[in-house]
């Protein structure tokens, strides 16, 4: 029995790169990690970018940019039927003084990346390719933001490696106020997003203006 046990657990180590509840401390062939530091803890992504390049390409401007850097956590969505599981969101929010151009949508049922526990995945409004500098990150299985028929779904590009106990805090923060889909989902107070730095390779800089550096106000 105790044999059956160890060749699992090894089985587990040989899929995934790392023991059961092991954070990834190394770099991961064919993906990018970024560390996102928040007032609750911090948050390690391994991003795709091999199969979800344009918008693992469009997140790593943002950090690069440090157009993350003092931004929020500011929705928990979490589910009626089990408010354990749902997912979070944070990044710019309305900030135009943030926004870089959107890169068009690399929907789930071609990059075979769907919305499971943990994964990572851009937010957009009613125009599917217009992803900008929010993401959310899943707690537990969201099938429902996967591509399926004419609904082109939203881009899912990485996964947590590190810190879903952190996400976990904040999907079960207090909550209020907000709108439409976003109604009684507000985090109240948001959650910090003190800043958010690559691991892997070497920054890329757009080179673009940063007005919110200069105290300039924000457009509505």
């Amino acid at each position: 029995m105790l044999r059956r046990t160890l060749l699992g657990a090894l089985a587990l180590v040989a899929l995934t790169g790392a023991a059961p509840g092991t954070p990834q401390s190394r770099p991961i062939p064919g993906m990018v990690r970024v560390r996102i530091v928040t007032s609750q803890g911090n948050i390690v992504l391994a991003l795709d970018a091999k199969r979800a390049p344009k918008t693992t390409a469009n997140f790593l401007a943002y950090v690069d940019d440090g157009r993350l850097d003092g931004t929020e956590f500011y929705r928990a969505s979490r589910r009626k039927a089990d408010p354990r599981f749902g997912f979070i969101q944070g990044g710019i929010g309305t900030d135009a003084r943030r926004i870089l151009p959107s890169p068009p949508l690399e929907q789930t049922n071609v990059t075979g990346i769907r919305h499971l526990d943990g994964v990572v995945s851009m937010a957009h409004g009613s125009n599917p390719d217009s992803a900008t500098g929010n993401f959310s990150i899943m707690v537990g299985d969201n099938p429902s933001l996967d591509a399926r028929g004419p609904n082109r779904g939203y881009a899912a590009f990485g996964r947590v490696v590190s810190g879903m106990d952190v996400v976990r805090r904040i999907l079960a923060k207090p909550t209020g106020g907000g709108r439409g889909p976003m109604r009684g989902q507000m985090i109240l107070p948001p959650v910090r997003i003190l800043r958010a730095e690559r691991l892997d390779g070497t920054p890329r800089p757009t080179g673009g203006p940063k007005p919110w550096l200069l105290g300039l106000p924000a457009r509505p």
